[in-house]
């Protein structure tokens, strides 16, 4: 045979080897029971975000986890919604008119009551970020509501109960303007988890490292979850001050370093907001523990359904 002839068909054969385990690779982490699929604010790009019809629709799907956000009302009550206004990208008016980006933040829903704010509508504005969404008429429920409601329809269906991971959405610069201080959300939003019995279930993050270093004190039992977007595994873990369950990095900064570190100091890492089926995949192949995505849809596709597990 001729040189190179040879030459080419050991290049095809290495590539023929490097695919094989790549595929071997990511196929075995699917097999796994441990990956944590979790659809971010129930899966926005299928269904309106932060809402019930959001969360069943992920249960059905076959998710594992369901990643909410929660605020404060003005009444003491755990609402739950990403932004700390009515964002005129998803939200409008209780007579059905618009909300403008000039005065969404006159909107505020730590100013408000629960009963006023139940009075506005989501579901129904176009939304060019995620044009697969589903228009349907909807609301920012209760965060008990809406435990209630996957727990009743997870039950009535036969489905194993799902894990929620419900952040604390608050800041410094927030406290008692668009937030109460840490000690009064974590005690509001621990008072509706205990009651609901779903303490076992539920993972706590946040980007505010004062919420998660009041859970360690006082409820060590609580999983935690540091959301980061800068910085490595031994800087975030200074930056909080104790180890926690979870590191849920950015996906641009996650790298193999970073998952090492953690699991040598049993961590896991679930990287936030992946919605690329390769970068989903690449993931995967640096043993990350799970994902948060706005798709659970192709989760699900690639790790497999939770309730068939």
């Amino acid at each position: 045979m001729p040189l190179n002839g040879w030459h080419t068909n050991n290049i095809d054969f290495m590539k023929y080897v490097l695919t094989l385990l790549a595929v071997v690779s990511f196929s075995t982490l699917k097999a796994q029971d441990t990956f944590d699929t979790q659809a971010h604010r129930g899966g926005r790009g299928l269904m309106p975000e932060n809402t019930i019809p959001a969360m069943l629709n992920g249960v059905r799907l076959g998710i594992n986890t369901l990643e909410l956000d929660t605020h404060i009302t003005a009444d003491g009550k755990v609402v739950v919604s990403h932004d700390g206004f009515m964002s005129a990208n998803i939200m409008q008016k209780p007579d059905g008119s618009d909300i403008t980006k000039a005065e969404e933040k006159q909107h505020v829903l730590y100013k408000m009551t629960y009963d006023s704010i139940r009075m506005y509508t989501e579901g129904l504005k176009n939304y060019p970020a995620f044009p697969q969404q589903q228009k349907i008429k909807t609301y920012k429920p209760l965060l008990s509501e809406l435990i209630d409601s996957v727990e009743t329809y997870t039950k009535a269906h036969h489905l194993k109960p799902v894990y929620y991971n419900i952040e604390t959405k608050s800041t410094v610069a927030g406290d008692n303007i668009e937030n109460p201080v840490p000690a009064v959300f974590v005690k509001l939003l621990m008072a509706v988890i205990t009651e609901k019995h779903i303490t076992d279930r539920v993972i706590i993050p946040s980007f505010d490292v004062r919420t998660l270093q009041i859970l360690h004190q006082q409820m060590p039992q609580v999983k935690t979850a540091f959301l980061v977007q800068t910085g490595n595994y031994e800087s975030n873990m200074k930056l909080l001050g104790f180890i926690p369950t979870i590191l849920s990095p950015e996906q641009k900064i996650v790298t193999v370093d970073m998952v090492t570190a953690a699991h040598s100091n049993h961590v896991k890492v679930i990287p936030w907001t992946v919605n690329n089926e390769t970068d989903m995949k690449a993931l995967a192949d640096l043993k990350v523990d799970g994902l948060i995505s706005d798709y659970p849809d192709k989760l699900v596709k690639l790790f497999g359904s939770y309730q068939k597990q």
